[in-house]
């Protein structure tokens, strides 16, 4: 879908990914899928909610994801709740 999205799971990525890359590959996924690279003001908080929301599904599936044969024991550390945007 996106070709600037990389895999965020070890072997293809080598160290566990941060809230950077999560959120950057969440970004990248509300920009395909909008259509906007840069939303205008009036659908700013929808976008941005949808990253949080996208960047947070994404955390929960690293997080849950067994990948075997790969690193042993590879697993992040669990994110705290980000608040709700207002």
């Amino acid at each position: 879908m996106c070709r600037s999205i990389k895999t965020l799971r070890p072997p293809a990525l080598p160290e566990e990914a941060t809230e950077d890359d999560i959120r950057a590959a969440a970004l990248q996924y509300v920009r395909k899928v909008s259509g906007f690279h840069h939303p205008a003001a009036h659908n700013r908080e929808v976008f941005e909610r949808a990253v949080d929301e996208v960047a947070d599904a994404t955390a929960r599936l690293l997080d849950g994801l067994e990948v075997r044969g790969a690193h042993s024991g590879v697993r992040r550390p669990a994110r705290e709740p980000q608040p709700d945007a207002v």
